[in-house]
């Protein structure tokens, strides 16, 4: 029969202490930025702690300070383009300020958005951004009660108590209906999804009312979820119908692209000479020369240069929602 091997103990303080011949308050004066310390006393720290393989408890010692420098990010659809550069862009920002970021991957139902958030509380995460998701408001309340920061990204809700970062998705849908109004397209067309966010629906409602200020009716499809497959069913729904449009606006990248194959190789149909199409986004997929797409960049650098703002501050005051700009990437997928 095979022993088990003993668990080994991981090395204290105070064995760091007893070897370098220093008190367990000067270990951990070595180990805090900013404290003060000789250099004689550092070297011999740094050294015993070299040799015995210390490393701080770094959890251990936020919790006594009610900071456990634990931030989680909720997240649905990880593997879209998207979300994943979000995720990349955000967890980058928050290592670099001393942040350990935990993941949770709620694969888009509700019920585990909401379970999520509840396993944030019990890790004593300093915040939670919620990137993906609609957890309920009583579960937000509760998170915010018990001294944690939430962030909700691209969320617009009439609630007090979480911080919004928000692009301007309106603006972004308008000027996209008058880059297709430009182009000479006056049959229009918006692909959305069933998601029902609430950027995604001001995005599809900004664009139908633009059009509407134009004197034209944009025609609406919701085939899915917000993916490459709903696009391309939206594409076979619109392009197969008798009032063909010659302008589309699709609300993600992902919807745009599995629109253009379908129009592409599907109905035979040149992009930008017979149908202008837009996207959302600007995902890496986007500039790929068989889509060229043109998109709507979102400031995804700038979204996470502001939460990692938020969570810097000890004590954040009560801000309105923090709006942020989109930038048009124009390429070849609408005549200029």
């Amino acid at each position: 029969m095979v022993k088990a091997k003993p668990k080994k103990s991981s090395v204290s303080a105070i064995r760091v202490a007893e070897l370098a011949g220093v008190s367990r308050s000067a270990v951990s004066r070595t180990f805090t930025d900013g404290a003060s310390v000789s250099p004689a006393t550092r070297t011999k720290v740094l050294a015993a702690a070299e040799k015995l393989g210390y490393h701080v408890n770094h959890l251990a010692r936020g919790l006594i300070h009610h900071r456990s420098g634990i931030v989680c990010l909720i997240v649905a659809e990880m593997q879209a383009p998207f979300q994943a550069n979000v995720v990349e862009t955000t967890t980058r920002k928050l290592q670099a300020i001393g942040k350990v970021v935990m993941v949770l991957n709620t694969a888009g139902q509700p019920e585990n958005v909401e379970a999520a958030l509840r396993q944030t509380l019990n890790y004593r995460a300093e915040a939670t951004v919620v990137v993906s998701g609609a957890p309920p408001l009583s579960l937000i309340e509760t998170c915010i009660e018990n001294g944690q920061r939430v962030i909700l990204i691209n969320r617009d809700d009439a609630i007090t108590g979480p911080e919004f970062v928000l692009v301007e998705n309106e603006n972004a849908a308008r000027e996209a209906c008058l880059l297709l109004h430009r182009a000479g397209c006056r049959n229009l067309a918006v692909v959305s999804s069933t998601a029902g966010t609430s950027s995604i629906m001001a995005r599809e409602q900004s664009f139908v009312a633009a059009a509407a200020e134009l004197g034209l009716t944009a025609q609406v499809s919701r085939a899915g979820p917000t993916g490459y497959a709903t696009g391309a069913e939206g594409a076979r729904q619109l392009l197969g119908a008798s009032n063909r449009p010659d302008g589309v606006f699709c609300v993600t990248d992902l919807l745009a692209l599995g629109f253009m194959d379908v129009a592409r190789q599907e109905f035979r149909l040149a992009i930008p000479d017979d149908l202008c199409v837009v996207g959302f986004d600007d995902i890496p997929e986007a500039g790929w020369l068989a889509y060229n797409l043109t998109t709507f960049r979102q400031p995804i650098g700038a979204i996470a240069d502001h939460i990692a703002s938020i969570i810097e501050k000890d004590e954040p005051e009560p801000a309105p929602p923090k709006r942020l700009p989109t930038q048009v990437a124009w390429r070849k997928s609408v005549r200029p």
